[in-house]
């Protein structure tokens, strides 16, 4: 008989092999993870999001301000060509089509002062108020916003703002 060799497997060190989970899936989150990440979420979102929204406010005012200095401007380039403001029943669309009631524009550009109508709406959606003489301004005009509420009036967000300085009295 002759004997073939057998060939031994290679000795095995534990040592040197890793061990693995007895589960090899992903392990997900419990749900008791996923409530703790949601309540800290929420409680972040109620700390940071009551300023974030105070702020969203006085950014439409700032950006409606800066809005109405345009439509001065405007304003002062319709009074250079056309030697008046346009009166108060033209109101603001002056700006946009030229008018045709008396004291019509002497000189009027083509595509007009203003190229979107949309500009003679404040950033609330709100037209623009105007009138001139004004009674702030009577030797010019008067154009203001009626703030956040589209109302005459009101405090804060809400409140009146236009191309005069307050005075003491609040006027």
């Amino acid at each position: 008989m002759t004997m073939e060799p057998t060939i031994a497997p290679p000795p095995t060190d534990s040592a040197a092999r890793p061990t693995r989970p007895a589960r090899t899936a992903a392990r997900g989150f419990t749900l008791l993870e996923m409530v703790a990440v949601v309540a800290i979420i929420g409680i972040l979102m109620g700390l940071i999001g009551t300023q974030i929204l105070g702020r969203v406010g006085e950014a439409r005012k700032t950006a409606a301000e800066a809005q109405m200095t345009q439509l001065v401007q405007s304003l002062e380039l319709y009074r250079l060509d056309n030697g008046r403001y346009p009166t108060t029943e033209q109101g603001l669309e002056a700006l946009v089509t030229a008018p045709t009631t008396p004291p019509e524009p002497r000189r009027y550009p083509v595509d007009g002062y203003v190229k979107e109508r949309k500009k003679l709406l404040d950033t609330w959606s709100n037209p623009f108020q105007y009138e001139s003489p004004g009674q702030h301004n009577p030797r010019g005009f008067d154009i203001w916003s009626l703030g956040a509420d589209g109302q005459a009036g009101g405090d804060d967000l809400d409140a009146d703002f236009g191309n005069w300085e307050d005075d003491a009295a609040g006027n």
